[in-house]
């Protein structure tokens, strides 16, 4: 289930980020939450970061330089 979106449009990196840390804390098990962003730079860093948790995640772009990112707790 969607539980949240986060809208980081025109945001640079660390903000992304650090709005997804703090959204992360409080995502139960088992629930998903879409980032939306609009710079290359925050995709890999979104994959950076949860390269190492425990959380998984799909990327599209869905428009030429706009990603959602669905990341759901495991």
């Amino acid at each position: 289930m969607l539980r949240l979106t986060l809208d980081c449009m025109g945001d640079f990196c660390p903000v992304p980020i650090l709005k997804l840390e703090r959204a992360l804390e409080t995502l139960p098990e088992g629930e998903s939450l879409m980032l939306v962003c609009d710079h290359s730079c925050v995709v890999e860093s979104v994959s950076d970061f949860l390269a190492h948790r425990s959380y998984s995640y799909e990327m599209e772009e869905v428009m030429n330089g706009v990603w959602e990112i669905i990341i759901t707790s495991e």
